[in-house]
């Protein structure tokens, strides 16, 4: 068949980008495409369980700080050899002690209940999914997947208007992500120590993991300090900080203490790479994803993974060639970048669908040939000769002949 033949495949003629979404959902049966996206939405409950775990570690390390140094204090008031005015200072100091505990654990309660209610009521989402209520669940689906892509592009007013107006605060975790934006705000700004406090905070859970997230901050630091010609201090930071990890890490530590003896002004490659601040942005993209795995969410925002679901069934060779129609979501730059990765979609039979009328071209419904090589469908093209005396005209190039001119064309 002739190059401009029209031949576009089913699942290219989507109404809109939004089709591309609709590819990943839309199943035979309405809960089996829900069966299918649930799988999905792990970090919905995944999230706030973690943050609700976190808080009663930190509430429990309060308790033993507290009660330890309670206790102690009572241990000295014990003292017979303390006067009754010390006994009395000693005990109203402890009763101011107590009375901070009081506030702490009732502050630390209303928090742990807040984190308990926000995963009941996800849950209660989840479990509110039928096909009687589908379309208002996928709407506030939708408004979740929104907000969560504004908030991994700092659009955070943005996404906390959105949430406000639907309804979803509950379903969506802006504060988590307002503890990141403080973190990258520092690092973007050349700060590490809002980064160590948080891998301080989350020790337990980095080294379950095995991240290199503070070895590289410290490595970080270390070459601030080397950049700054202050290699004393930076010697004495090396051996408080940077020998414990050197048993693990012994050629990054060799590595990056050897810029002692070259300093920053060194034109060796090597060592030159180690003072860029290009080191800046790749402590900001790990500590994006130490942050992600911690909380068990997608280092992808959801968005885009719901949508290389529908675009990889939409992928095809012809989606990349000039004549690809508007109507496919892959003749849009940004949706093309989004599916490089993806592989195209596997067609067993491909099909021929009317460009006009956007109908099967088959046995009972052939193709016609027109002279300047386009095809569509006899259906679509007898509709036109009727409604035009017997006159037919090519949506795609202008080109009038007459419906005798037509040639049928058959499919093998």
């Amino acid at each position: 068949m002739s190059a401009p033949m029209e031949t576009d495949s089913e699942h290219q003629n989507g109404g809109s980008p939004a089709s591309a979404v609709a590819a990943a959902t839309v199943t035979p049966t309405k809960l089996g495409s829900l069966s299918e996206c649930l799988k999905l939405e792990h970090q919905l409950v995944r999230v706030p369980f973690e943050n609700y775990k976190k808080i009663i570690r930190a509430n429990h390390r309060t308790v033993e700080k507290e009660a330890s140094a309670i206790i102690s204090g009572v241990s000295e008031v014990a003292d017979p050899k303390l006067s009754r005015d010390e006994a009395v200072l000693k005990l109203s100091s402890l009763v101011s002690r107590l009375q901070g505990l009081k506030r702490k654990l009732e502050e630390g309660s209303r928090v742990e209940q807040l984190q308990s209610t926000k995963c009941r009521t996800r849950l209660a989402h989840l479990e509110s999914a039928e096909a009687d209520n589908l379309f208002i669940w996928n709407s506030k689906r939708l408004n979740r997947i929104l907000v969560d892509y504004m908030l991994r592009m700092s659009y955070y007013n943005s996404a906390s208007k959105l949430a406000e107006s639907s309804g979803i605060q509950d379903l969506v975790d802006i504060e988590v992500f307002h503890e990141a934006k403080k973190v990258n705000d520092a690092l973007q700004k050349k700060d590490l120590a809002p980064a160590l406090v948080w891998c301080a905070d989350n020790k337990a859970k980095l080294k379950k993991s095995k991240s290199k997230l503070e070895f590289h901050l410290r490595l970080q630091e270390f070459i601030e300090l080397v950049r700054a010609e202050d290699n004393m201090r930076a010697i004495l930071y090396a051996r408080k900080y940077l020998a414990p990890w050197a048993a693990t890490h012994m050629k990054e530590f060799q590595h990056v203490f050897a810029t002692v003896a070259f300093r920053s002004t060194s034109e060796c490659a090597t060592y030159k790479v180690l003072f860029d601040t290009k080191q800046w942005d790749f402590l900001v993209d790990q500590f994006k994803q130490e942050f992600c795995k911690l909380y068990g969410m997608t280092v992808e925002p959801l968005l885009h993974i719901f949508l290389q679901a529908g675009l990889s069934a939409l992928k095809t060779p012809f989606c990349y060639e000039g004549e690809c129609t508007k109507e496919d979501p892959l003749s849009q730059e940004g949706f093309r970048q989004l599916a490089v990765p993806l592989p195209y979609a596997k067609q067993h039979h491909s099909k021929l669908i009317c460009y006009i009328c956007k109908q099967v071209m088959d046995t009972e419904n052939p193709p016609l040939v027109l002279p300047n090589g386009y095809v569509y469908s006899t259906k679509a093209l007898e509709e036109m000769a009727k409604r035009n005396n017997g006159t037919i005209t090519c949506p795609r190039t202008g080109l009038v002949c007459n419906y005798t001119d037509l040639v049928k064309a058959f499919i093998s």
